[in-house]
């Protein structure tokens, strides 16, 4: 960087980093937890996008018999980084670039280095067209993961709405759930024949016409009209539409991903840049805030001891140490 470039970088607003991590998530937010705790200064960023936002209630995360909101367990997790003094900044880390300390991030006009950084910035699902799709989710009408609140179907009547081979596949892990599970298909092609003899052998309804549209019905459920003219009513739909991998900042740099853009990780959470990893829903696995939690503690205990160590001094050392001419 030249010093004209140097004078002119707003560097200075945001200074220098052990770790910046991107992303508020419950992992992002579990990493800052972690990495202040082993004393390491971090700066974790958020842009206010978290899919665990969106969790009306999830009863699928350890320790709360009673389920938790999205937005009261975020909630929890920034108090805690503001207990441990993590430094939270609202934002949108909009570059990263390799820096001869490590890292350089852009944020909003804003620039900061580090000499490692963690990525957490999620997914994002692939909704159907409906007007008040928010509200849907809010009431548990269109629902996200089968894996995260598929045993709370309870019998209900319930859709997958997707690609046919998938949406059935989906549709057979739900029929743990419940005996009215509808599969629509949005293939242009009619699903194979082994995907069509699955949904028979599970008793699962396969429909194959495109939503012409989507539509919640407060207290009722959804309601989907087929282009054919056929209106169908669920109390639940799980769309199976696809997620769009927020791994752009990574792939910039050239770090290894797989068809669908998910990054690739050791056992460490190292992507294949150095001094780079990722944890959560940007990772390729089972998108679980259980997991993700997990991956934030591995990552930031690797990048905890991937640096130099830093003991811990005495007040009076810390002292002596500031005092001019002595080494340290």
């Amino acid at each position: 960087m030249t010093d004209s470039a140097s004078s002119a970088c707003p560097s200075k607003e945001l200074g220098e980093f052990d770790c910046l991590v991107v992303g508020g998530g419950p992992a992002g937010l579990t990493a800052g937890i972690y990495l202040a705790r082993f004393h390491r200064t971090c700066l974790v960023v958020d842009a206010g996008s978290s899919r665990a936002a969106l969790i009306p209630r999830s009863r699928n995360y350890p320790g709360f018999p009673p389920g938790i909101a999205g937005h009261d367990l975020l909630a929890r997790l920034r108090e805690q980084c503001a207990v441990c003094s993590v430094r939270q900044e609202q934002g949108l880390v909009e570059e990263l670039q390799l820096h001869p300390l490590g890292f350089q991030a852009r944020i909003g006009g804003r620039a900061c280095v580090a000499r490692r950084v963690i990525l957490a910035t999620g997914i994002e699902d692939s909704l159907p067209r409906m007007a008040d799709a928010e509200a849907a989710i809010a009431a548990g009408a269109l629902r996200l993961c089968v894996i995260c609140d598929g045993y709370e179907v309870n019998g209900d009547a319930v859709a997958v709405l997707g690609e046919a081979e998938d949406a059935i596949g989906h549709g057979v892990f739900l029929r743990t759930f419940s005996d009215r599970v509808t599969v629509i298909s949005q293939s242009a092609r009619p699903p194979d024949a082994r995907a069509l003899a699955l949904a028979r052998h599970h008793g699962i309804e396969v429909i194959s016409a495109k939503p012409k549209s989507v539509r919640f019905e407060p207290g009722r459920g959804i309601e989907l009209t087929t282009e054919d003219g056929r209106v169908l009513c669920f109390d639940i739909l799980y769309p199976n539409l696809g997620a769009r991998v927020r791994s752009g900042l990574a792939r910039r740099l050239g770090a290894r991903c797989d068809e669908t853009g998910a990054l690739l990780v050791d056992q460490h959470q190292q992507t294949s840049v150095p001094g780079l990893y990722a944890i959560g829903d940007v990772v390729a696995g089972l998108n679980q805030i259980s997991v993700a939690v997990g991956q934030a503690a591995q990552a930031a205990t690797a990048v905890h001891n991937g640096l130099e160590a830093n003991p811990w001094l005495r007040p009076t050392e810390k002292a002596v140490r500031r005092q001019p001419g002595v080494e340290g």
